[in-house]
This record gives C-alpha cells, structure tokens and sequence, in this order.
C-alpha cells in the first residue's frame, strides 16, 4: 500500500512543520543503517512508508476548518477545533481550555464550577495556531497529534516491536490504524483520511490513557475560541498588543 519512494518524497519536503521532521527522522534513521539485513530492511522501510504517510496527513490537518469530539478516559469529553481567516485553534476539556488566535493565547482552567482564563501574547506562528495549542496541551497531559506522532516514531525505530495496520472507520470518517505491540508497552492509533486524530489507546506518563473521535464538523463554531462566559480574566499582554 505504501511505497519506498513515496516515504523519500514525504522526508525530501520534511523542513518546515515538527510532524513533518518527525517523520524525515524515521526515513533516515531506517535507511542508512548498513546492519540490517534485507529483510529487515524491507521491513523496516515499510514502517517508514506507514509513519510518513499518517505524519504528512496530520501535517496537512493544520491548514484546515474543522470541529473534533472526543470521548477520553472516564467518560470524560474534549473537543479540538480549528479555523482559518483568521486561523485559530482551541481543545476544550473538562478542567479547561486552550486557546490561540492572532490577538492572543488564553489558558482557562475550571475547577468547582469557576472558570480562570490567562492571556498572553499570540504564538510566535500565527497561522498554525494548533501547534502552540498542542504543545500547551501536551504539558497538561492530554493527548494530542504530536504526542501520537513521538510514540509512532519511537516504535519505528524499536526494531522489537510488531507494527500492524488496518483500515476502519470513526465517527462516519475513514481511518488507517496501526496496532504496535513490544515488550515495553503497547499501543494502538488510528488518523483519518483528512488528518484528524481518529483514537489513541496507549500509556502517557506511565498512565493509562485512551481518547476516541465521537463526532467531526467540517466548520467550526466562533464561540469555540472565546472566552468562557462569567470567566475570571487575567491579561498579561503588552500594552502595544491590545492597541
């Protein structure tokens, strides 16, 4: 299903987005080895070819318009949304949410029944909001698209494990999965054809965690990127940013 020349194709053009590198590590790192045997070569690579192909979808989720439901450990539910013109992202959670748009980047945080925003300035790339949005969701502990994409590449490169794949379907969205199961841990992942995380089951931090797409919109609602209504509102932008 994947070819060897399709991975080269996806690291060649690998130089300006994290999903992107990750994914060109994975190529170089797998093809230059001179210890492997031909069969593990041939396998190996088709590992590439697979961890190229759900980077380059995931990359290109960053420039679309969309609203993701999640349904997470315990019950609990999140929602990722983006939007462009102008871009902005959002993942709104149970204990909180993060926000980044061109004017600012806000994290609130609800705890009984009170909700407490932060705003400091806009990330450094204001047209792919999202990734600020994933790396301060990655320091809560919550899953995102970056976080899948590490674990991916880590089990590439971990000549242990046994990497299968499947195709299914999440939230009416088609998506390719990939089982990977070693003698450390194993975990499962699927991303569908437009980019979006499809589902994670796996460890972060040691803990267990699953999240699974519930529902996806091809819009996103502006209300999604607003303050909290009755939120409590501390600024800590520069003046010259609010002019």
């Amino acid at each position: 299903m994947y070819s060897t020349r399709s991975a080269t194709l996806v690291a060649m053009s690998a130089t300006s987005t994290p999903l992107r590198l990750l994914a060109a590590l994975v190529v170089t790192s797998l093809t230059v080895t001179g210890c492997q045997s031909l069969d593990d070569a041939g396998r190996v690579i088709g590992r590439a070819d697979l961890v190229n192909d759900l980077a380059s979808r995931l990359d290109e989720a960053l420039t679309r318009t969309y609203t993701a439901d999640y349904r997470l450990s315990a019950g609990q539910t999140a929602t990722i949304a983006q939007a462009q013109e102008p871009a902005r992202a959002t993942y709104d959670w149970s204990a909180g949410r993060l926000t980044a748009t061109e004017d600012a980047t806000t994290r609130c945080e609800t705890a009984d029944g009170q909700t407490a925003c932060t705003l400091d300035p806009p990330p450094a790339n204001t047209a792919k909001p999202a990734v600020a949005v994933f790396a301060a969701a990655r320091g809560e502990g919550l899953v995102t698209p970056p976080v899948v994409m590490n674990l991916l590449t880590a089990a590439a490169l971990d000549p242990e494990a046994t990497i299968t794949s499947s195709n299914t379907t999440l939230a009416g969205r088609q998506a390719t999965c990939v089982e990977i199961r070693r003698p450390a841990d194993d975990l499962a992942a699927c991303v569908t054809a437009e980019g979006t995380l499809g589902s994670f089951t796996g460890s972060l931090g040691g803990e267990p965690v699953t999240i699974t797409l519930t529902g996806y919109r091809e819009t996103a609602d502006r209300t999604m990127f607003e303050l909290p209504a009755d939120s409590d509102v501390v600024d800590r932008r520069p003046v010259q940013a609010l002019s």
